[in-house]
């Protein structure tokens, strides 16, 4: 953060100006736009994007309200989760997601779970469809419906080093749920973690990852390098980032038991 920046958070903590304020908001508008951006992606279409945007700016005045310029930490970093938040917040306030695909994705995740304690590895397709006693058809299709729904993300927002524009990194686990489940485990050792489990990943799989959170192509364009349509690229994604959080609530426990 350079001084003048500096200068503007003080002089503004100190005299709160209804005027800087508003020049404030308009000079971090940006990140509030790209995190809805973000969150969009497979949000069903009746779920607006100026919605969003509005939800995401409640987040960015808590922030500026929030912020304490004298710990040293850029405001983009502390922003965006707030930011985030605020959208996630006022989504789940909506609770368009069906109770029984809630209850799926309950039930996935602790096959998930139940079938890596048991093989020591990630169960494969067909080793989680057969766990649930369903067809692969059934569950692909169970992770399409998901991804309407899911707001399980590893995308985390920070800023390029030219303090311009917010690059995305696999650097943390931003959604509340994950959060709470690892509030005992240092953020290095879920980082760790979760590389780890990255790494195991099938080459498709892994591929898709590593296309959306670092080169943060769309689904559309992975699809088209992949040579498979949008919704199969959505599926995957589900599946992987499902997957991961089961790995990493397993993990969790483990560390804590040897704590």
């Amino acid at each position: 953060m350079n001084d003048n920046e500096v200068k503007m958070w003080k002089k503004y903590k100190r005299v709160k100006s209804p005027a800087l304020r508003e020049e404030i908001v308009k000079k971090y508008l940006y990140l509030v736009k790209y995190v809805a951006g973000r969150v969009a992606i497979g949000l069903p279409p009746n779920v607006e994007f100026n919605d969003l945007v509005s939800y995401g700016i409640l987040g960015l005045f808590d922030a500026i309200n929030k912020y304490d310029v004298s710990q040293g930490n850029k405001f983009e970093t502390y922003a965006v989760s707030r930011i985030r938040g605020s959208i996630m917040d006022e989504l789940r306030k909506l609770d368009w997601a069906p109770r029984l695909l809630r209850k799926k994705a309950r039930e996935i995740e602790k096959k998930c779970k139940e079938l890596e304690e048991k093989y020591g590895r990630v169960a494969t397709d067909d080793e989680l469809a057969g766990g649930l006693k369903i067809t692969i058809a059934e569950l692909n299709s169970i992770y399409s419906d998901l991804n309407a729904t899911s707001f399980l993300s590893l995308d985390e927002v920070w800023q390029n080093d030219d303090g311009n524009k917010p690059i995305s990194r696999l650097q943390t686990i931003e959604d509340s749920l994950i959060t709470n489940q690892f509030n005992y485990v240092h953020q290095n050792e879920v980082k760790e973690l979760l590389a780890e489990s990255i790494d195991e990943l099938p080459e498709k799989e892994k591929l898709v990852i590593v296309l959306y959170y670092y080169e943060n192509l769309t689904l559309r364009e992975i699809g088209e390098i992949l040579d498979v349509s949008e919704s199969r690229v959505c599926q995957i994604h589900t599946k992987v980032v499902t997957r991961l959080r089961a790995h990493l609530t397993r993990k969790a426990g483990e560390i804590s038991l040897e704590a």
